[in-house]
């Protein structure tokens, strides 16, 4: 195996229960959309509690090509925005972030605003099923921009300033609705948008905007109305702590029998979750800066669990709880409802000793649209299975974490590869393994080294 190979490959000795402290930061669905969000203002913005993730880095390169300048703020974790001299990027300097996220379909709205043209790369993220950029495009067509689509590419343009429009989105999809709100703060008139994404992320992005001067009203149903202005300003704002990483400890520590203090995690936006986590069986505590999680001892509870949009239980949530179920006693049923591919990461479980079985029907209570698909997108998990240490191969950011879960609690060493997709969502992963006691390492350096490195 070559170096760079070698490099992204992880030797996880499992066994040893995670125990100890991790702190959380900013989110990594609000940070990236936040940065994007200061394109639209006319001066500074502040924007704290920022995690050192890849998706972080692409947002701040394709501002940076934009010629915003990003630079650090007076405390760790701060980035100071100053859109002051935004300008048109290179196409061949864009495209050389193709493929590594899909935060830059969300600089479109802006950058109609501010140039009015945007070009916007092929798409990269996380390979979980269908998540169309058709919605984006039709959304942007509506507010007047007209698009060309080419081999390279998506090529924009408003000849005029945008305008307000009524939108309903299919399904309440959370690029969607931010790419709505993102291009109606500045677009003339008001924007009805229903069927909307409520997630606390996107209330967190309707803050931002709104200490940048928008005007924004948020109904009970889904309902979200933008009224446009003629000039935003910079705001200074604190990200709310990643609820979804908070959530992939808790289930670590479930999992390898473990007590993992989460400091900066948040009850408001976890209630789900906590209450999810609470059935299977796992304890936790609550505090002013965090949320201690841990396994109490004693078998560990089968549930039937359907994914779904906030403020339902987070798809990013399941694929870490669904390696704690296979040390759950029974017949644990998991129908995934928002991403049709989720599930395939459990085929890797199984080379384990776990025993999942995955079915095309709806195994939960309500029909989803993945019904009459040929998808398989319900699993029925039969616990609990000792794990043994196996070859894994990353597919996805979150099944990527679950794969180092299940290495964590298994007997004996797994070789988990592609390592690095981890970082596009959990910031400093390895000094965190290494500050819960978890026997893990880089080809010929161990983990506390690498960390500290």
């Amino acid at each position: 195996m070559t170096a760079p190979d070698s490099a992204d490959v992880l030797l996880v000795h499992g066994g040893t229960p995670l125990r100890g402290e991790i702190h959380v930061r900013g989110a990594k669905n609000l940070v990236p959309k936040a940065m994007v969000a200061a394109l639209l203002g006319s001066s500074p913005s502040r924007l704290r509690n920022v995690p050192d993730i890849r998706d972080v880095r692409v947002v701040r390169g394709l501002l940076q090509l934009h010629g915003v300048t990003v630079g650090p703020g007076d405390e760790p974790g701060e980035l100071v925005l100053d859109p002051t001299h935004v300008e048109s990027a290179h196409v061949a300097d864009i495209d050389a972030h193709a493929g590594s996220s899909r935060i830059p379909i969300l600089f479109c709205g802006p950058l109609l605003h501010r140039l009015g043209h945007a070009f916007i790369p092929g798409l990269g993220g996380c390979d979980i099923g269908g998540r169309p950029i058709d919605f984006h495009f039709d959304v942007l067509r509506q507010f007047g921009a007209r698009i060309d689509k080419r081999a390279d590419g998506q090529y924009l343009e408003a000849p005029q300033r945008l305008r307000g429009t009524k939108i309903r989105l299919p399904y309440p999809s959370v690029g969607a609705t931010e790419q709505v709100l993102l291009t109606a703060v500045l677009a003339e008139g008001v924007t009805e948008l229903s069927n909307a994404a409520v997630e606390p992320e996107i209330e967190d992005l309707i803050c931002v905007l709104q200490k940048m001067g928008a005007i924004i009203a948020m109904d009970t149903d889904r309902a979200i109305r933008i009224t446009g202005v003629d000039q935003l300003g910079g705001y200074t704002h604190r990200a709310l702590p990643d609820r979804l990483e908070a959530a992939s400890w808790a289930s670590a520590a479930l999992a390898t029998e473990g007590d993992v203090f989460v400091r900066g995690a948040l009850q408001r936006s976890m209630m789900t979750f906590l209450n999810t986590f609470r059935k299977v069986g796992g304890a936790f505590e609550i505090g002013d800066d965090g949320i201690r999680f841990w396994h109490p001892g004693g078998p560990l509870n089968a549930i039937a669990l359907e994914t779904d949009v906030h403020p339902g239980f987070q798809t990013d949530w399941q694929q870490p709880l669904v390696v704690a179920l296979t040390q759950a006693s029974g017949l644990s049923i998991v129908h995934e409802t928002v991403y049709e591919s989720r599930l395939g990461f459990t085929s890797a479980l199984n080379q384990m000793g776990a025993h999942i079985q995955l079915y095309r029907e709806c195994l939960g209570g309500t029909p989803c649209r993945f019904g009459q698909r040929n998808f398989l997108h319900s699993a029925v998990v039969s616990g609990p299975t000792k794990l043994e240490g196996a070859d894994l191969v990353i597919p996805d950011l979150r099944g990527g974490f679950s794969y180092l879960i299940a290495a964590l609690a298994a007997q004996g060493t797994s070789r988990v590869h592609g390592i690095d997709l981890i970082n596009r969502g959990y910031e400093n992963f390895l000094q965190k393994l290494a500050d819960l006691g978890a026997r893990a390492e880089l080809p010929d350096v161990p983990v506390a080294a690498a960390a500290a490195g």
